[in-house]
């Protein structure tokens, strides 16, 4: 069993923990790392976690395995390159890092430390984003002419100011750094290297930090799309995949539902109805199966599905959004 620290154990790192604890032998948290341990107590005692509140000390113990980093992006890129130097397994919330110069050198400490690097793109996991990669890529949809991803989260307008989600340089370009870092990585999964975006972000509800954001994307294969997303609104997900052979959907807050509707027979006209195929999977756990993940890629001794190359290319995409939203013009990603 892989035992790890959580470092940083706000409302998210919380999540991790309970998707784990107690419920698979591949992975146990062991440590906790708190700023403030007294926030963290009560929390630790139930779930049988030791609480320290130094990351020198988790990395200096020999009982630790990995670190599991819920912490700001901006502290990312150093928190790798600390744990990487003490020979500890890493798995990093997304975003990876707020800058590529930032992401090369944590991924290069870690390539050069022999340790398993894991960012934590959970929805990639899930039963209905595994079809629709398959549809895409053996051809079922035939050739794609485009898509639109929308993914939608309330929270916005009652964050307070000592969250790091409110300091406008932790999370550029609206809703980028909590949902739309999630967007870029589905569409680097489903549909390669990025080559330009155009971002609009804006300040609608949320009195703090801009929180939603349209993007334009075009791909190096010519491919173009566009997402949405915000955090000051009802949760919602959806990813329409236009193919020559129909339009495939991943659906819902949860992304339980997959939805696939074929090109009908010119012959009816082109609005005849076609009936949809749809396949539920409700209740996958996607936090589970990445910390699972990251273990089994520990015990085998191989890459976590997610490459680094991937990774890399998110933040320069991801920096890339910021300085077209900042700058009001498309950005390139050589």
């Amino acid at each position: 069993m892989l035992r790890a620290a959580i470092v940083g154990l706000g409302w998210w790192g919380k999540n991790l923990v309970t998707s784990v604890q107690g419920k698979t032998d591949e992975i146990r948290f062991t440590v906790c790392c708190a700023r403030t341990p007294a926030k963290a107590a009560e929390f630790c005692a139930e779930h049988s976690i030791a609480l320290v509140d130094d990351y020198a000390r988790v990395l200096a113990d020999p009982n630790v395995d990995a670190v599991v980093l819920a912490t700001p992006p901006s502290a990312h890129g150093e928190q790798v390159q600390q744990a990487a130097k003490a020979g500890k397994h890493i798995f990093v919330e997304k975003p990876f890092t707020l800058t590529a110069d930032t992401a090369r050198a944590a991924i290069a400490a870690a390539q050069r430390a022999g340790v398993v690097l894991a960012v934590g793109f959970n929805r990639r996991f899930h039963p209905s984003m595994n079809e629709l990669r398959s549809r895409i890529r053996d051809g079922r949809l035939g050739a794609i002419t485009g898509f639109l991803f929308e993914h939608t989260a309330p929270g916005g307008a009652t964050m307070r100011p000592d969250e790091w989600r409110a300091n406008q340089e932790e999370t550029p370009a609206g809703a980028m750094t909590g949902i739309g870092i999630h967007i870029v990585d589905g569409m680097i999964d489903l549909f390669g290297p990025i080559a330009e975006v155009h971002c609009i972000a804006t300040r609608r509800v949320a009195p703090l930090v801009d929180d939603t954001t349209a993007v334009l994307v075009r791909f190096r294969s010519g491919l173009s799309g566009m997402f949405y997303a915000s955090f000051v609104t009802v949760p919602n997900y959806r990813l329409a995949v236009y193919g020559a052979n129909g339009v495939a959907e991943v659906l819902k807050p949860t992304q339980d539902e997959f939805r696939f509707a074929p090109l009908t027979d010119p012959k009816a006209g082109h609005l005849a109805p076609a009936k949809p195929e749809v396949i539920v999977t409700p209740g996958f756990d996607t936090l589970q199966a990445e910390l699972k993940a990251f273990a089994v890629a520990v015990r085998d001794k191989r890459p976590y599905p997610i490459s680094a190359d991937e990774v890399l290319h998110g933040v320069e995409v991801f920096q890339a959004i910021a300085a077209a939203a900042k700058e009001g013009r498309p950005v390139a990603i050589r």
